[in-house]
């Protein structure tokens, strides 16, 4: 049986980044505020990443597969200290094969960054790559470059035949030259074409398993009159995913049946992988949060149904992602066949983990690591407390806790306080948050419709609160089973409870109790996902059934959630 380990979204960065090469250090640490107001965590992101590899070296596996995103922004010099660091796990047996992400390059030419770093006082100051930019500390390294200058940091990647590969090729053949491997972009008015390379390839690593990684990363460029109004040249990929695929790449779905086509006759197992899910993650419900909270980040990436039915024709079968930095197991059963979307979680956002992949004779067993110890996690935690200090934050969870998983705990509650609600949510709604007891929810299922403007409840004392019920429906939407399994049985009761006493009313657009049943019936779609967090996937056909390495307990507990 061959096992494999996937990983997504390292989002390395390296906190010994001197900009202004000053000596002592860590120099390169980010901002609690930055970390705070992100979907990722950034200093932890080296033990973090470290202790994921130890581990995977700990059980024996030898092949590593990234699913993008596996440097923070693409910077020069966290692609310097992450290779220098894999050449580390490589001389401890580790083969790494990756797609790229949209953090990992931008574009042919590359963009300009700048980020804040802070100071041993809690102050902080913004180093930039952009000479013009005004930041304090100008820093040529802090530039993330595009294909032609990423590719060879990445060569050894898998992005060209390795010493060990017993078949090789990419779309365009099997020359791994780049100036080979391109094809052809447009803007929206059809004005403007550029050529973009695709670092898509197959490869053989040992007897038997072929990998495909396929680039989905589309960067359209901008209309003509767009960019002489000052658009940048390229709109960024972040939000289009295998969507824009179907129209900009759709060479890559020719090859990738042609590669299942021949993976069947050959007796060949495929296991495929991008940084972009292809399969709805979040079962069928982002009309209702396009309802309730507008077009958040979540919505604009979903990928259309057209993406899903196009990769079931493909035949490949199951594909990996990473991107959403979820935990997540999402089927697509239609005319053309059918596909399994396994999301790979991140390691520097809730959960952390990765996934262990077992190839048997009758499909892939798959197993969820949490990552919740990584030695040196609170290597920023000084300089956290200095600025919380310095700027009255209260942020004592984060920069006190015992433990990498417990940091990401903290950090999925300070990540609802300081962006989610803020910045996502309606303020009507996101202000009684924090003042709408979980009972004072369940009272209002039995109350005459009420605006949310209307309510003014007085403080919580201790009591739970609707806060706490928000905190719990983010961790059941990027964790899944994971957040099933820590969530109180008792508290999961009585979300159950309140889902039922909303469902039962039809309840007026404008009013609290439509926002609140909005909420709430998100919530069941997300307790109603395919297994995610030990499983097994059947080839043929792409049944999901939870795996018989769950303690039976366990199994009827994540059956009855």
């Amino acid at each position: 049986m061959v096992r494999i380990a996937i990983l997504a979204d390292p989002h390395f960065h390296d906190v010994d980044f001197d900009p202004a090469g000053e000596g002592g250090g860590p120099n390169g640490l980010r901002t609690l505020v930055d970390t705070t107001e992100s979907t990722r965590i950034f200093n932890e992101s080296g033990p973090a990443f470290r202790a994921a590899l130890d581990d995977v070296v700990a059980r024996g596996i030898s092949l590593v597969v990234i699913a993008g995103d596996l440097t923070d922004d693409g910077q020069v010099f966290n692609w310097r200290t992450v290779n220098a660091l894999l050449d580390e796990y490589r001389a401890r047996g580790l083969r790494f094969y990756a797609t790229p992400g949209n953090h990992d390059l931008f574009a042919m030419a590359g963009r300009n960054h700048d980020k804040r770093f802070l100071l041993p006082d809690g102050s902080n100051r913004l180093v930039s790559s952009n000479a013009s930019s005004g930041a304090e500390v100008i820093a040529a390294e802090m530039y993330c470059p595009g294909y032609p200058d990423v590719m060879p940091m990445m060569a050894d990647l898998g992005y060209v035949p390795g010493p060990g590969d017993l078949h090789w090729e990419s779309p365009f053949g099997t020359k791994s030259d780049w100036d080979a491997r391109s094809y052809q972009v447009r803007s929206p008015d059809g004005g403007t074409i550029e050529t973009m390379l695709d670092a898509s390839y197959l490869v053989e690593p040992i007897e038997g398993l072929w990998l495909l990684s396929l680039d989905a990363n589309v960067y359209r460029p901008n209309d003509r009159s767009a960019v002489e109004a000052g658009a940048p040249a390229f709109r960024d990929c972040t939000d289009v995913g295998w969507n824009a695929v179907l129209t900009d790449k759709p060479h890559l779905l020719t090859w990738a049946a042609d590669v299942a086509q021949r993976a069947r006759q050959q007796g060949k197992r495929l296991v495929a992988f991008s940084h972009y899910p292809v399969v709805d993650p979040l079962n069928g419900s982002a009309e209702d949060e396009r309802s309730l909270l507008g077009d958040t980040g979540f919505v604009r990436r979903m990928p259309e149904p057209a993406v899903a039915a196009a990769l079931a024709a493909a035949g490949i079968g199951v594909h990996f992602s990473g991107h959403w930095h979820i935990n997540n197991t999402a089927s697509y059963r239609g005319a053309t066949g059918s596909i399994v979307n396994v999301a790979v979680p991140s390691l520097v956002a809730y959960p952390p983990g990765y996934k262990l992949v077992d190839i048997d004779p009758n499909g892939l067993q798959i197993e969820t690591v949490s990552v919740r110890e990584a030695p040196g996690y609170d290597v920023a935690f000084d300089g956290y407390a200095a600025e919380a200090q310095r700027d009255g934050l209260a942020a004592e969870a984060l920069f006190q806790a015992a433990s990498h998983g417990a940091f990401i705990d903290a950090h999925l509650h300070a990540l609802v306080q300081h962006r989610y609600l803020p910045k996502e949510w309606p303020a009507d709604l996101a202000r009684l948050v924090p003042l709408l007891s979980l009972d004072a929810v369940a009272q209002l299922a039995d109350a005459e419709p009420i605006s949310s403007t209307a309510l003014n409840p007085l403080p919580l004392a201790g009591a739970p609160s609707l806060f706490d019920l928000v905190v719990d429906w983010y961790a059941l939407r990027k964790g899944a089973d994971i957040a099933k399994s820590a969530i109180p049985a008792e508290r999961m009761a009585h979300y159950r409870s309140l889902i039922g006493s909303y469902g039962r009313r039809q309840w007026p657009e404008g009013s609290l109790q439509r926002q609140l049943g909005l909420l709430l019936s998100i919530m069941e779609r997300y307790l109603q996902r395919e297994p995610s967090l030990a499983f097994h996937i059947a080839q043929p056909g792409g049944a999901v059934s939870l795996s018989a390495a769950v303690p039976i307990s366990a199994r009827r507990e994540l059956a009855e959630m």
